[in-house]
C-alpha cells in the first residue's frame, strides 16, 4: 500500500543513511522500525508474570558465612 507521510529532515535523512547502511530498502527500513515499534508496545500491555518453582530438598547447614574457616569445612564435606 502507498502512503504519504510527513517525516523530519533529520529523522528521514537518519533513517536513509540506517537503511543503506544495513543495505536494505527505506521501505523495509520504515516497516521493521514500525513493526519494532507496535511489538514493544503490546507487550507493555500485557502484565508480567513471574511464576517461581519451589524445589523441596534438604535444609542448608547452619554456618556463619563471616567464618571462612566453618564456611569451608561446609563445602568440603563429602
Amino acid at each position: 500500500m502507498k502512503t504519504t507521510l510527513n517525516l523530519n529532515d533529520q529523522i528521514l535523512g537518519r533513517a536513509k543513511t540506517q537503511a543503506a547502511h544495513e543495505g536494505i530498502s527505506l521501505t523495509r527500513f520504515v516497516e521493521d522500525a514500525l513493526r519494532t515499534k507496535l511489538m514493544d508496545d503490546s507487550r507493555k500491555d500485557s502484565a508480567f508474570r513471574l511464576d517461581l518453582k519451589t524445589v523441596r530438598g534438604h535444609a542448608p547447614p547452619n554456618v556463619d558465612i563471616s567464618d571462612r574457616e566453618a564456611l569451608y569445612d561446609v563445602l568440603d564435606r563429602p
